[in-house]
């Protein structure tokens, strides 16, 4: 079981929940992920921050940048500057998910979710090896 929280974030996975093994959480809210969600969620956070990563240094340090990725039914947003960021995720409601999500972390917690949820893909890839 991986379970990580810090101001403003948090996240718990358990592998032997069957359906919704996956809980992500912000300041005042939190709310369960299957599986397949969460690492499609993981894996578009992990591609989003990495972005970021390779170009924050070409940044001068009043420039901001938005960045967006859209990707398995979620989109997400990174916005911020070179060093402080915050994370808008969106999950559209379509005919394979019936409900529809929208989350934010503010900075830093963007950054510290980012992180965890880099734990939640790397541990989600080292067991399907």
């Amino acid at each position: 079981m991986i379970q990580q929280e810090g101001p403003g974030w948090r996240l718990a996975r358990d592998p032997s929940r069957p359906q919704f093994s996956v809980l992500i959480g912000g300041e005042h809210w939190a709310l369960e992920l299957m599986e397949h969600e969460a690492c499609a969620l993981a894996s578009l956070i992990k591609d989003l921050s990495d972005q970021h990563q390779s170009i924050s240094d070409q940044l001068m340090a009043e420039e901001s940048i938005s960045l967006e990725l859209e990707r398995s039914g979620w989109w997400a947003c990174l916005e911020g500057d070179r060093s402080r960021w915050s994370l808008r995720v969106i999950r559209s409601g379509d005919h394979d998910q019936a409900r529809g999500l929208e989350l934010c972390w503010p900075d830093p917690a963007a950054r510290a979710i980012a992180e965890a949820m880099r734990t939640l893909w790397d541990s989600s890839i080292d067991q399907s090896s």
